[in-house]
C-alpha cells in the first residue's frame, strides 16, 4: 500500500487530498468516525425536519454534500482494514 492514498471522491490526474496510510490507526479511526458521525447527525436532523422532504432539489443537494464526508470515512476505514489484515 502506498504511503499516501488519494481519497476516492476526486477524479483528477493530480490528487490534492490524500490519506497518510502510515498514520497511527487511532488517528485514522478518529478521523473516519468524525466524518461518519457528522453525516449521521445531519441525516437525523433532516429526518425530523418539517417541510424539507417536499423539496426534491434541496434533498438532492444535501445528498451530494453528505456523500463527501461519508466517502472519506469509508476510505479511512478501508485503510484501517488493510492495516489490520497486514498484522494477521
Amino acid at each position: 500500500m502506498a504511503r499516501y492514498m488519494p481519497i476516492t471522491g476526486i477524479d483528477c490526474n493530480i490528487p490534492s487530498l490524500l490519506i497518510d496510510t502510515e498514520a497511527p490507526v487511532d488517528v485514522l479511526h478518529d478521523t473516519a468516525a468524525y466524518r461518519i458521525r457528522s453525516v449521521t447527525q445531519l441525516l437525523e436532523t433532516l429526518s425530523i425536519g418539517e417541510g424539507i422532504g417536499r423539496d426534491a432539489l434541496l434533498l438532492q443537494d444535501f445528498a451530494r454534500v453528505l456523500a463527501i464526508p461519508l466517502r472519506d470515512g469509508c476510505d479511512l476505514m478501508d485503510v484501517i482494514g488493510r492495516r489490520l489484515q497486514a498484522q494477521v
